[in-house]
């Protein structure tokens, strides 16, 4: 009888514990998983990182600008003629060539703000080229810098933005270099003219 109860025991024992090995072993295994997830996906994250890293290392260091693809997908506010482009950009080369990019973009921007002027012609080559009173709007029209320019990266940059509709001219009409300037012309933009700002060597007027 009591061998009866001692086999039931040994077998409940032995039950009991092979349960609780398998229990312990389907936690391992699960712990083991997802650890190896969670290692794999680590993993794969480190190197999207590290790719995006070594991919904006390489731009810079190429002299690459890195832009915005909303950037990229903007359209030209200005279609100019071939014609007309060719002239925004000497005059832009003539009269601020020792400026900055911005100062450069400013002389674009004056030119642009004219041609959409009741006041000025509707184009940029009229606009560039008109004379009040026989006197030229813009005298490298007259010294000969106009004709005889090379146009750099930077002024065809500076040009490509202003056509893309970037504006900080304030809405100015007129611009000079007071220092360069001939006396008599610097009265009329003083009297004549309401200043907005400076910016380089050029001040702007409306």
């Amino acid at each position: 009888m009591y061998k009866k109860y001692i086999m039931g025991f040994a077998l409940a024992s032995m039950t009991i514990l092979a349960s609780c090995v398998c229990a312990r072993e389907l936690k391992i295994n699960r712990i083991a998983a997802d650890t190896a997830f969670r290692i794999e996906y680590l993993d794969d994250e480190m190197t999207e990182d590290k790719h995006s890293f070594i991919e904006m290392i390489s731009s810079v260091s190429s002299g690459q600008r890195i832009v915005d693809y909303e950037i990229l997908e903007q359209t030209k506010k200005y279609q100019l003629s071939d014609k007309d482009q060719d002239a925004l950009l000497r005059i832009v080369e003539a009269e601020a060539g020792g400026e900055d990019q911005d100062g450069k973009l400013l002389v674009a921007n004056v030119v642009l703000n004219r041609v959409n002027s009741e006041d000025f012609p509707n184009t940029v080559v009229e606009v560039v080229m008109q004379r009040e009173q026989g006197i030229a709007q813009f005298s490298p029209t007259v010294d000969g810098r106009y004709q005889s320019v090379k146009v750099s990266v930077d002024t065809r940059e500076a040009v490509e933005r202003a056509l893309y509709g970037e504006d900080i001219s304030q809405g100015a009409l007129y611009f000079c270099a007071r220092e360069k300037a001939d006396s008599e012309n610097m009265l009329w933009f003083d009297r004549k003219l309401t200043k907005l700002f400076a910016y380089g060597n050029h001040e702007f007027f409306q």
